[in-house]
């Protein structure tokens, strides 16, 4: 049975894999243009599938999946490499969500 990783799980797999290596993180700089570059390749996906401008022949198809994740991948790195515990970040930010867009959008009925 496959178990699901926490976001403290996943910063710690990325971390242990990235400093495996002499090199280790890429600076923040390179790391946000990997971030833009993997961000590009999402949107093309989603071009492709939902959008009017679809792929040509000679161009690969992914899986939105495989983007997303190599997203994930690229923005793990940089929150590592910051010092960024992202559980903590996303608490922050939905927190301000509940409270600044509480009323904007239509709830739905509770049964």
């Amino acid at each position: 049975m496959e178990t699901t990783k926490t976001m403290v799980q996943l910063q710690q797999e990325v971390d242990t894999y990235i400093t495996g290596f002499k090199e280790g993180y890429f600076p923040p700089m390179e790391l946000m243009a990997r971030l833009t570059e993997e961000l590009g390749e999402l949107s093309r996906e989603v071009q492709d599938r939902y959008g009017m401008k679809k792929k040509k022949s000679t161009e690969a198809v992914r899986t939105l999946e495989e983007e997303t994740g190599d997203l994930l991948f690229v923005l793990i790195c940089f929150a590592n490499s910051q010092n960024i515990n992202l559980t903590e970040a996303l608490d922050t930010v939905m927190e301000k969500f509940r409270t600044r867009d509480a009323d904007r959008w239509t709830k739905k009925e509770e049964l």
